[in-house]
């Protein structure tokens, strides 16, 4: 998932500076309106999860290096599911800059096109289960379709993240295009992972009774949507 050093340099990189910024704007206005609810508690609590399961993804699940990039299981439809959107995107953004500033400095320059990767997906991501997901349905209850599609749109979303960043540093060769490809396959792999997981997790809140389970959660896995 991550742009390697070296794949998008000079002025090229402003291009990623400029959507960083745009899909951080856009969590921090999303953030602001959860505060105005009184959600600051939940929100900064499953924040911290977000931030854990991202970092786990980067630095400690394998992540083999597979065409274009590294394959990393970012299980973005879960943490959207049971966190929220907002939520989500703290932790991946916190989560993908301790890994980077700690761990792999030399990924800083590549910053702003990682994270506007893992949030624009995200977000699209979110935007487009509204329109696919009826109001009255609660998510605990989404069908094993729906449960697809929502991987699929993340995670297709990365894969073509990834394609737009190699593509505006290197071009669209033959052999690039063969290796987004072989990037793109594998993820076939994550999807397929994250909908089972996905599945369990979803049938195991159906059936827990644990209040303080259901009020750390996404609020939105037991309640219909308002209008």
């Amino acid at each position: 998932m991550h742009v390697e050093p070296g794949i998008v340099d000079g002025t090229k990189m402003v291009i990623g500076y400029a959507t960083a910024a745009g899909v951080i704007s856009l969590t921090t206005l999303s953030l602001f309106k959860e505060v105005l609810k009184g959600q600051i508690g939940r929100v900064l609590g499953a924040s911290l999860v977000a931030m854990l399961l991202t970092f786990l993804s980067f630095e400690v699940l394998p992540h083999p290096t597979v065409g274009v990039s590294e394959v990393h299981l970012i299980l973005g439809s879960s943490m959207l599911l049971l966190l929220g959107v907002v939520p989500t995107a703290i932790g991946m953004m916190a989560g993908l800059a301790l890994q980077s500033f700690v761990f792999s400095p030399s990924d800083l320059p590549q910053f702003g096109m990682n994270v506007t990767t893992l949030l624009a997906s995200l977000f699209a991501t979110a935007f487009i289960a509204k329109r696919l997901i009826p109001l009255r349905s609660r998510y605990v209850d989404l069908s094993y379709k729906d449960v697809v599609k929502l991987s699929l749109l993340f995670q297709g979303s990365i894969v073509s993240w990834v394609s737009f960043w190699v593509i505006l540093g290197q071009g669209s060769s033959v052999s690039t295009l063969q290796s987004i490809g072989a990037f793109g396959l594998v993820y076939l792999a994550v999807i397929a992972i994250e909908v089972v997981l996905n599945i369990a997790l979803l049938g195991f809140l159906r059936a827990t009774k644990s209040q303080a389970l259901r009020l750390s959660l996404n609020p939105r896995l037991f309640e219909q949507a308002s209008i």
